[in-house]
């Protein structure tokens, strides 16, 4: 027989299933802002909404996507647009700094993956001034489907707007971006095939 107070307490839960993407939106957070102080106040943000909402989140359907659509509405609303003002949240102390500690934790112990260390070089250069030179809402919807690997219907939910909006401004941001590298690329010799 199971006992019914040995249920995960919400913080748990809310560590079990949300906690273990930090890694993830602070890249995402990071290549939206350009610079780690802001990404870390982004992800702050949407962590504390994400778990001041947890209550509204159904067990069982993408966290992930439900964190990431939290992130990219906290980045329009306090980044994009400049609006910053103090919130003020209700969690007691203990629970703050268990979760602050265990989400320092969780993004220095994360493991890059062999694709997140080659983008992530690639991004010191031209194709990271090529991201910045898109329009926010383009580089947002690279980033989710092309870095992040969501799928377009994905990507509709956490932006709030059509499919085919998402589709667009993929495709917008991929032509202007590849118009850019290209714009920037080093002629190659080619090799007489007799030297």
């Amino acid at each position: 027989m199971t006992n019914p107070s040995a249920s995960p307490s919400r913080s748990e839960r809310f560590e079990a299933e949300a906690l273990v993407h930090l890694g993830p939106l602070y890249r995402t957070a990071l290549r939206l802002t350009g610079n780690d102080a802001d990404a870390q106040d982004l992800v702050q943000e949407a962590v504390l909404r994400a778990f001041r909402f947890f209550d509204s989140f159904e067990p069982g359907t993408n966290c992930r996507a439900w964190l990431f659509r939290i992130l990219m509405n906290t980045f329009v609303n306090e980044y994009r647009k400049r609006v910053r003002g103090p919130h003020q949240v209700d969690l007691d102390e203990t629970t703050m700094s268990t979760l602050e500690s265990r989400a320092d934790q969780a993004i220095v112990s994360l493991p890059a993956t062999p694709e997140e260390v080659v983008f992530a070089g690639m991004l010191d250069g031209d194709l990271k001034e090529g991201l910045w030179a898109l329009p926010a809402e383009f580089r947002a919807a690279v980033l989710l489907c092309d870095v992040e690997e969501f799928s377009y219907k994905e990507i509709a939910e956490m932006t709030q707007v059509p499919v085919g909006t998402v589709m667009s401004r993929i495709h917008r941001g991929r032509r202007a971006l590849r118009e850019f590298l290209l714009r920037r690329a080093k002629p190659v010799r080619a090799l007489s095939a007799g030297a």
